[in-house]
Order: structure tokens, then C-alpha cells, then sequence
């Protein structure tokens, strides 16, 4: 009989030695900023030509990863863009799109970037604004929309209703860092997860957003109904998450290779009820693994309400069927950064939804 942690049949000769290299923990060294360049492709006439040298820290940098870093007003779709027609020479002659550099060679830039068209169309779907200015918005996402079409969807239903369509149909701009299917984005939430999400409406905004996610510069706070009584009041979770490599659909905390992962867990209100014991949480992360609340939940023995993806049940017995829910008891309910423009503290909330405060009065009745 096979074992559990063999990989997949038709699989099972492929290896994953470069997995753990990737991931058993030797710190890299940290890699020199890269110097802005002073360009700007606002005004530029077609036929005007950027001349400059790259800089020593480009050494071993893809041609396209280094512009993308020294001119970050312009995204790196956008300067693949500038380079697969022919816009970019290294050294007079016309160059490559991996083609690698050692620093100190001579660039020219001619003309501007003009991106592709966007794939996703606008839709005229409703949006729950809670923040907007020139450079930023923040959405309160519903349950139920996927924030954007995935990468091999076509122009049918899979691309439609996603919260970049109505994005499009809203705002006059956004950032193209994504990609043509991303326009914007800068993090995601689950698609049965509701709540705050971040939108750039240019790309240095997004850049910068970015940067400030990775330096873990942004608080995200959610509120999540488990099953179960959790034990203690406070609990810091850090299990490493990585694929499921039998089920890929989810994540796991057994794999040794996963990618770091950090969830501070706060009790609120611990619920006994005929429906059974329930608490509620609050989570405050500081990565954004995917799945990372529910299945840092999931190892600790208390599924999130709803998350039958991870070992909560279809139906909660005795319960109204009306009251049952199609979704995760997961809501994004606080971000708080500092604006990327103006340096001013932002903090912003979202309520919880109706279907999930209903879910709640109904097992605290009785």
C-alpha cells in the first residue's frame, strides 16, 4: 500500500530537491537598492531616445527586472512591452527579453510604453467604496466575487463578475503592475472571504503598496467564527504553509518546506450553544500566505465556520437551513498603513456583514 506522503502517481519521479534548496532557511544576502533613473515617459514624443548607463548593482539582473526597479513609474509588463518591440538597446544593438546584465553597459529607450489592451472588460457591478483619492481606493469585497479572472481564463463566464471588471467600469485608471489581468490589485482575498482590499490606481502607487507589504508595513486585521473552543486567549501560530501535494486545491503546515507564515490569534467571545461550541477571533497577519487564516485554523484544531475545504462541516445539525452558510465566517475587517503619497496614517474598517452578524444573534439566542 502506497504511502500518504508519496507524491501523486505519474508523479513520483519527479523531483522536489529544488523545493527544499529554495526553502531550508539559508539567509540570502540582501542585494543593492537599485538608483531610480530620471526618466519620464509623460510628454515624450515618439521618436524621443532615453540614454543612460545601467548601474553596477544591475550585474546579474535581467534586462526587464532592472528597468522595472530604476524606472518604477512604469510597470515591468510595461517595459517588456518596450523591449519586445524593439524599443530597448543595450549597446547599440536591439535587445533580448531575458538577456542578462553585467552593469555599466550604455541603454537607450526610444519612445514610450504603450500597454496592450486589458483583457478583463468593465462591468457595471456594484462597489462598496470606503476610501478613494487620486492615487488609491479601498473596497469592501463582498463573499462570493473572485477579485480577479485567473491567468487561463477566457472571455466567457470565468472572466466575468470579478471585482477587476467592476473595478474598470469605475475608475478611469489603474495601476498595470499586475498585468492584464490584475489591473490594480495589489493583494487578493479568498473568494468566499469578504472585506478590505487594497486598490493602486498608478503604478508607482502600486510599487510602493507593494514594498510596503513585503516590508510587512501594513496591518491586516480579520474576524473569523471557528468551530470548537480555543484554548488559549492569545496564540501566535507559525507554521510554515505550502501546496497540499495530494490535494491541490489546499494548503498544508505539514510539508518542511513551506513558506513562513505568521498569525496572531486573539480570542473575543467564546460561544456555547445547542448548535454546539463555537469562538469568536480575532486575526492578525503578518503575511499573506494563501489560505493562511484558515488553515493556521485548521492545524490548531478550530476550522473556520463554513471552510468545509478545511474540515468544517456542510450543515451545522439543528441549525435554520436559511441561516447555514454558503461561505467562510472570514471577514477582513481593519487595514491600517501609511499613505504611500502623503505619509498620512490611514485606518480603515469594514463592518461585518449582515449574513455573518445574522449567523451570530442565532447562536448567541439561545
Amino acid at each position: 500500500m502506497p504511502s500518504k506522503n508519496m507524491l501523486p502517481k505519474g508523479q513520483r519521479r519527479r523531483t522536489v530537491k529544488h523545493e527544499y534548496r529554495a526553502t531550508r532557511g539559508v539567509e540570502e544576502p540582501t542585494p543593492p537598492p537599485i538608483p531610480v533613473l530620471d526618466v519620464d515617459f509623460d510628454d515624450d514624443a515618439e521618436d524621443h531616445i532615453h540614454t543612460f548607463t545601467a548601474d553596477p548593482a544591475a550585474a546579474n539582473l535581467r534586462l526587464d527586472q532592472y528597468l522595472a526597479q530604476a524606472i518604477p513609474d512604469i510597470s515591468r509588463a510595461r517595459v517588456q512591452l518596450l523591449i519586445e518591440n524593439g524599443q530597448v538597446r543595450v549597446e547599440g544593438q536591439t535587445a533580448k527579453p531575458k538577456q542578462k546584465l553585467h552593469g555599466g553597459e550604455s541603454i537607450e529607450i526610444e519612445g514610450a510604453p504603450h500597454p496592450a489592451p486589458l483583457h478583463a472588460e468593465a462591468e457595471d457591478i456594484p462597489l462598496d467604496i470606503l476610501y478613494e483619492d487620486d492615487y488609491l481606493a479601498v473596497i469592501n469585497k463582498p463573499a462570493g466575487m473572485m477579485v480577479h479572472a485567473g491567468s487561463g481564463a477566457t472571455d466567457d463566464a470565468r472572466n466575468r463578475g470579478t471585482l477587476v471588471n467592476a473595478l474598470l467600469y469605475h475608475f478611469n485608471h489603474l495601476s498595470d503592475v499586475g498585468g492584464d489581468l490584475r489591473p490594480g490589485i495589489v493583494h487578493r482575498l479568498d473568494k468566499q472571504t469578504s472585506g478590505i482590499i487594497l486598490v493602486a490606481k498608478d503604478d508607482s502607487t502600486h510599487r510602493k503598496l507593494g514594498d510596503m507589504f513585503s516590508r510587512r508595513q501594513v496591518a491586516k486585521t480579520y474576524i473569523a467564527l471557528v468551530h470548537g473552543n480555543v484554548a488559549k486567549d492569545n496564540t501566535t501560530v507559525t507554521l510554515p504553509i505550502a501546496r497540499d501535494l495530494i490535494r491541490r486545491t489546499r494548503m498544508t503546515t505539514r510539508r518542511a518546506d513551506g513558506r513562513s507564515a505568521i498569525s496572531h490569534v486573539k480570542v473575543l467571545e467564546r460561544i456555547q450553544s445547542p448548535f454546539g461550541a463555537f469562538t469568536l477571533v480575532e486575526v492578525r497577519i503578518e503575511t499573506g500566505r494563501t489560505h493562511q487564516i484558515r488553515v493556521h485554523m485548521q492545524s490548531l484544531g478550530h476550522p473556520v465556520v463554513g471552510d468545509t475545504l478545511y474540515g468544517a462541516p456542510h450543515v451545522i445539525p439543528g441549525l435554520d437551513s436559511e441561516l447555514n452558510l454558503d461561505r467562510n465566517f472570514l471577514h477582513a475587517a481593519h487595514l491600517s498603513f501609511a499613505h504611500p503619497k502623503t505619509n498620512k496614517a490611514m485606518d480603515i474598517d469594514a463592518p461585518l456583514p449582515s449574513q455573518l452578524q445574522a449567523f451570530l444573534a442565532a447562536i448567541r439566542a439561545d
